[in-house]
């Protein structure tokens, strides 16, 4: 488990090709390599990993045919800069919100603030969802975008808002992302269980109307 808090940033140096899938070569700080141990878990951009190596300077991690294909980590650009977050230890705060490592979906970025040309970022982040999270997402609800805990200021039936301050921004990579770039979604956990619990007893035509709509 993650809370949503960017600990640390990291940059791709490699993602080359392996039967099932890819492995990637992550730069990182000494912080979050000390954490890299064989066998951690460490979340990339919102997507749970295991570390498969380290040295003083990288470290790295096996992606299966699924990840590839449920998540960005894929088609990033070698250099991309990487939100990192070491697995949650049992008394350390939760400041963010339960966060599983389990990519949900990729949405894209539709629109961020702009004030006075400068790319401070504060203010309404506009993105789009796949319909079948709808039923996961609600005002005032949690969601994690790249891994950063937020909180869902206004949804519809594919797409949500979230209000972001200058010191989100200035902590992760988001400064540099532009409308059209692609991200990870996970949803709530409670949210999706709800969701469950609902569809499994016959409430489909509910979860449409929320889906649509919202709770009224």
């Amino acid at each position: 488990m993650f809370t949503g808090l960017i600990r640390h940033l990291g940059t791709l140096e490699s993602r080359s090709t392996r039967p099932g899938g890819a492995r990637l070569r992550i730069a990182a700080p000494a912080e979050l390599l000390a954490r890299a141990e064989l066998g951690a878990s460490i979340a990339v951009n919102g997507a749970c990993l295991t570390s498969v190596a380290a040295d003083g300077r990288t470290w790295e991690a096996d992606l299966s045919e699924e990840t590839l294909a449920k998540t960005t980590l894929g088609r990033l650009a070698l250099g991309s800069t990487l939100h990192l977050e070491p697995a949650l230890r049992v008394g350390d705060p939760l400041d963010g919100h339960l966060v599983a490592g389990h990519v949900d979906a990729v949405g894209q970025l539709v629109s961020r603030p702009r004030a006075g040309g400068a790319d401070s970022g504060e203010g309404i982040w506009r993105f789009t969802m796949p319909l079948e999270l709808a039923p996961m997402m609600a005002p005032k609800g949690s969601v994690a975008v790249d891994g950063i805990s937020l909180t869902v200021v206004d949804c519809g039936a594919d797409w949500f808002t979230v209000a972001l301050i200058p010191e989100t921004v200035k902590r992760t990579a988001l400064a540099g992302m532009r409308p059209g770039d692609p991200v990870n979604l996970e949803a709530d956990p409670i949210g999706r269980f709800v969701a469950r619990a609902l569809a499994s007893r016959g409430s489909d035509e509910k979860l449409a109307a929320f889906a649509q709509r919202g709770w009224h």
